[in-house]
């Protein structure tokens, strides 16, 4: 039994789809049982716990062979939330015994701070790490799905916002759905001993993200940077709260920094180019009821 926590997110549900699509036995956990019953559906058994309930994430991964964990991101948490939410998930595996893990974090996650909120997945791997569970630490670049945060004012405003100062420089991108299928791979054959694993994919420059974005909107996007000393404003303004803008502007110069770079024991290269995920979230977003 294969348990899998954020299956209705983009890397968990891609994960428990592809372990289905292979024939493994997968257990779901879900914070809401409506949110479940696609997946009973599918013949996965489905497990109702927040993972800030440390008693019931452990009897939800009691009994596997291997499970997924990840540490989702709650903008209004704070630095303390994180660190809560962190330490009741490393608690339940280790309380639950199961042997094996993977867990979802990014590049950057070796350093203990001036990464933003990438912080709290070094806070994460170090409390697994003390578990005894053997750990697949997959460390993702940028997840290309992130073009999301930018469709409202692609598509009310026409504009492509960056909280960079270089909108020319390529970096790695990796579609979720690769993420997912390797999160599959490594639960069904597993290491001997812990391993962090980068992912490596397609390099694109944020205006070619917003050239991409454009074409599959069918509008021409402008590409806007945002001043350094106007980012936490921009951000607040657009609904962002205030201590979490701060983060996301810490994550965007550590990444100007060069900071965020592999540093694991190997390399996975996901292929999924761009321009397939930008058709999958633009017909999310033109009509998301069938996308779910």
């Amino acid at each position: 039994m294969y348990t899998i926590t954020g299956a209705t997110g983009h890397v968990g549900s891609a994960a428990a789809a592809e372990l289905l699509r292979r024939g493994a036995p997968v257990r779901t956990v879900v914070r809401d049982p409506a949110r479940g019953e696609a997946w009973a559906a599918r013949g996965a058994e489905v497990a109702v716990a927040d993972l800030g309930d440390g008693a019931a994430l452990t009897a939800a991964l009691r009994g596997s062979d291997g499970a997924f964990v990840l540490l989702p991101t709650d903008e209004t948490a704070g630095d303390a939330g994180h660190r809560a939410l962190a330490d009741s998930i490393a608690g339940a595996v280790g309380a639950s015994g199961v042997g094996h893990v993977v867990v979802l974090s990014s590049v950057g996650a070796d350093l203990v701070e001036g990464t933003g909120p990438i912080r709290w997945l070094h806070h994460l791997e170090r409390g697994l790490r003390r578990t005894g569970a053997t750990l697949s630490v997959v460390r993702s670049a940028h997840f290309q799905e992130k073009v999301e945060d930018a469709l409202p004012a692609a598509t009310t405003a026409g504009v492509y916002p960056v909280l960079d100062d270089d909108p020319d420089g390529p970096v790695p991108m990796v579609a979720t759905r690769d993420v997912g299928e390797l999160v599959a791979l490594s639960l069904l054959a597993p290491p001997q001993a812990d391993e962090v694993v980068d992912l490596d994919g397609p390099a694109y420059s944020e205006r070619q993200v917003a050239e991409l974005l454009g074409a599959a909107l069918g509008r021409h996007l402008e590409v806007v940077v945002v001043p350094r000393d106007d980012r936490v404003p921009t951000l607040t303004a657009s609904g962002v709260p205030e201590p979490f803008a701060h983060e996301l502007v810490a994550l965007a110069d550590a990444g100007a920094q060069g900071l965020l770079r592999p540093r694991g024991d190997r390399v996975h290269r996901c292929t999924t180019p761009l321009e397939v995920t930008l058709r999958h979230v633009v017909a999310a977003a033109v009509d998301p009821a069938p996308a779910r």
